[in-house]
């Protein structure tokens, strides 16, 4: 009969080991597994806001070609402009976090 308790006294004991154990793992792991999805998610919205503004840019020229007749001057001109609003947002969104 002591037997068992002792069987149920020493699982008790390697259970608490082993959760002593893997608990800060399993919570840096969870950690990591944030900071990795918040890197892919900003990694992503940089990306998509660069050619959101390259795009932008030219439909306007492509729109303001179209209007003055001035086919494709305008629209190669939207380009620079539409790089550096796509850069100004990157530097922006990437930029030091507001506290």
């Amino acid at each position: 009969m002591s037997e068992g308790q002792d069987k149920s006294a020493f699982e008790q004991r390697l259970q608490a080991a082993e959760d002593a154990v893997t608990g800060p793992v399993r919570e840096s792991s969870a950690k990591q597994a944030g900071a990795a999805q918040r890197a892919i998610g900003l990694a992503m919205r940089l990306g998509i806001e660069l050619v959101a503004a390259m795009v932008i840019a030219v439909v306007i020229g492509w729109g303001l070609d179209r209007l003055f007749h001035t086919r494709p001057w305008l629209m190669i001109l939207m380009v620079p402009v539409g790089m550096a609003a796509g850069i100004r947002n990157l530097v922006r969104a990437s930029g030091k976090p507001s506290k």
